[in-house]
């Protein structure tokens, strides 16, 4: 179940498979591969970091590691660009040009039919900053309907391992068609590394085997894999602002925190979906310590001490999301106002459980038309606020 955002847009919500996107997304002549010539490979850390898969140390401390590792490569980044260092110019052609733009488009169009207000904001930003953001969400979002999609019910262990192996010839140049080849020139441009992309699989792997969580600490680490992990990928593409004090790790631990909210705001909007599948995604330990079991959770009865319980887990949501909001100034000016308004919107539907009187086993938590449209502006003057200087 997870809750992959650009930082915060998530991709759940249609019942159409994304998985055959090449079938339906437009009328124009299909091509049933695109294979763009030239297509650069960056270099990237191990595909199987060491501290992720550790089993002596805690979830947090391991997601750290793969922070740090993400972080050098964008604070390289940014000392090129201090020392204007130029890249080598592409020759003329070798990008597959038209065939490459049309598969940008059409990650435009789903971004723009599953996540309306993101899209909207994307438009601010530079053209190429868009374009990539829009190529990183398309693959996020076939990726979550593996196992959360249509045909969820017959994806195995093997079809993720297919789709691990594809993503490895995506970032060598070799994408399967136009929405790889998208991702592909958009791993060629960008310092973003393949880790947070296999570990966004890993956690596709977790769902297939695990419907329980003993405690917070293991569900730390699933929602770093199905949601932290977009954060990692998109902050190389929406960029730090050049001004920013900040140090990078900073930056990103705010975007992998925003990931843990959002996802956490998922499990906490989605128990009663959940339960009637046959999951329940609460940390067990803490459901025990406020006295109540699994069969409470498939009963579906709001009790004072369901009530208890579910003030203490969103107080902990909002913690993340507060943690998220520092490092969203940081960022390039024209990436904060989509992010900070996708990340307001979210957060309220914490305050919507609230007032279903944290009824989420028959009422599901959403945010109308009009309290998204007052949050627009309200993200807007929170986005003008500058990066730290000192």
């Amino acid at each position: 179940m997870s809750g992959v955002l650009l930082w915060v847009v998530g991709p759940k919500g249609n019942a159409a498979s994304l998985l055959n996107l090449e079938a339906r997304a437009s009328k124009k002549q299909r091509r049933p591969r695109l294979y763009p010539a030239g297509v650069r490979v960056v270099s990237v850390v191990s595909a199987i970091s060491s501290s992720v898969v550790s089993p002596s140390r805690s979830s947090v401390e391991r997601v750290y590691e793969v922070v740090l590792k993400q972080a050098a490569l964008v604070r390289e980044q940014r000392q090129e660009e201090a020392l204007d260092v130029k890249k080598p110019e592409e020759a003329e052609g070798l990008t597959g040009g038209d065939l490459l733009n049309e598969a940008y488009e059409r990650c435009g169009e789903v971004c723009a039919e599953y996540a309306k207000t993101f899209y909207l904001g994307t438009l601010l930003m530079t053209p190429e900053r868009r374009k990539a953001v829009w190529a990183i969400y398309v693959w996020c979002r076939r990726t979550d309907e593996l196992v959360d999609g249509p045909n969820a019910a017959h994806i195995t262990p093997k079809a993720l391992d297919r789709w691990d192996k594809r993503l490895n010839d995506l970032f060598e140049g070799r994408p399967y068609d136009m929405y790889d080849a998208a991702l592909a020139d958009t791993v060629s441009k960008f310092p973003v590394d393949i880790q947070p992309f296999k570990d966004m699989i890993e956690g596709m792997r977790l769902d297939l085997r695990k419907s329980r969580y003993m405690n917070f600490d293991e569900l730390y680490l699933y929602c770093y894999y199905v949601a932290g992990t977009v954060g990692l990928m998109s902050v190389p593409v929406m960029g730090i602002a050049p001004e920013s004090k900040a140090s990078t790790e900073s930056v990103y631990n705010a975007a992998l925190a925003l990931g843990i909210a959002n996802q956490l705001t998922n499990i906490l909007r989605d128990v009663g979906e959940d339960a009637r599948r046959g999951r329940i995604y609460l940390p067990q330990d803490e459901l025990a310590r406020a006295g109540l079991s699994e069969e409470d959770i498939f009963r579906g009865k709001v009790t004072d001490k369901w009530r208890a319980f579910m003030k203490e887990q969103i107080k902990r949501a909002r913690k993340f999301f507060d943690e998220a909001e520092k490092g969203v100034v940081e960022l390039n000016a024209k990436s904060r106002w989509p992010v900070m308004a996708s990340l307001l919107l979210y957060k309220q539907i914490l305050d919507s459980i609230e007032v279903n009187d944290y009824n989420n086993f028959t009422k599901r938590a959403y945010v109308g038309k009009a309290k998204k449209l007052l949050s627009l502006p309200v993200a807007y003057g929170r986005a003008l606020v500058g990066p730290s200087t000192d």
